[in-house]
């Protein structure tokens, strides 16, 4: 069986296709950068498709290409996504337009595109949302609009689709130590470890995810110990979106 992990070159992508790989699956890592997905398939063994997962064209040609070289589909693992920052009055049409169809139109696609193959093999779909998709950040219109999308996408999938056994669940990372994140510590000014310590101060945990953490949940909802799992929203962001921030004036 297969799994197709889209935007699997760099971050959280990256370590979701090594941990499905090292668990035995067959992967397929697409992205539009040819570089990154080709280096993460060639370390897991797996199969880099440069796609653009906007383009309904691109997705066919991923998911059939997916198939063909590697046998029937059993996982997909939706995680390309961008980020432009703005609020609905700074916030131009096209960048507007360049998250949405990237974080939740490519999320559609690529779910349309595999669902005749998930339901064939009873499959499951794993779309990564955000901390941001559930909580509403300053200046994050498009961003977090885009990722709340994403959540009852997949509540959708799982309701129509589910009774053909098709399981669809989403996961909500909080900070997570990737290439994206990075920059946007790197804008902060100062230096970057003191920027994600800033940002995770009131995180219950203290500090920011790693990748892989965020892989070992996927790996858990795409295989069979999660198999009455279906429509479930997790967040896997230390408990910061379980604080009620303006009980820290309560806090002795």
């Amino acid at each position: 069986m297969s799994a197709l992990v889209t935007g699997g070159g760099t971050g959280i992508g990256a370590a979701v296709a090594r941990r499905l790989a090292a668990e035995g699956r067959r992967v397929c890592v697409s992205g539009r950068r040819r570089e990154p997905i080709e280096a993460v398939a060639d370390e897991i063994g797996g199969l880099a498709v440069v796609a653009d997962t906007a383009d309904e064209g691109d997705v066919a040609r991923l998911v059939a290409t997916t198939v063909d070289e590697l046998g029937p589909l059993e996982a997909l693992v939706c995680n390309a996504g961008v980020s432009v920052g703005g609020t609905v009055l700074e916030q131009t049409l096209e960048r507007w337009n360049r998250v949405v169809s990237t974080n939740l139109t490519g999320v559609f696609l690529a779910c349309r595109a595999a669902l005749p193959h998930l339901l064939e093999t009873r499959g499951a779909i794993v779309t990564i949302s955000s901390l941001g998709g559930l909580r509403a950040a300053p200046a994050s219109a498009a961003y977090a609009a885009s990722k709340a999308g994403v959540i009852m996408l997949t509540q959708c999938i799982a309701v129509d689709h589910g009774p053909a056994g098709v399981r669809a669940n989403c996961v909500c990372p909080g900070w997570i130590r990737t290439p994206m994140a990075d920059a946007t510590m790197d804008g902060l000014g100062g230096d970057r470890e003191a920027a994600y310590a800033r940002v995770n101060d009131t995180n219950p945990l203290r500090r920011p995810g790693l990748p892989e953490e965020v892989a070992a949940t996927v790996s858990w909802l795409v295989g069979p110990e999660a198999a009455y799992v279906n429509g479930a929203v997790i967040s896997v962001d230390g408990g910061a979106g379980a604080l009620d921030a303006a009980s820290l004036e309560l806090a002795p």
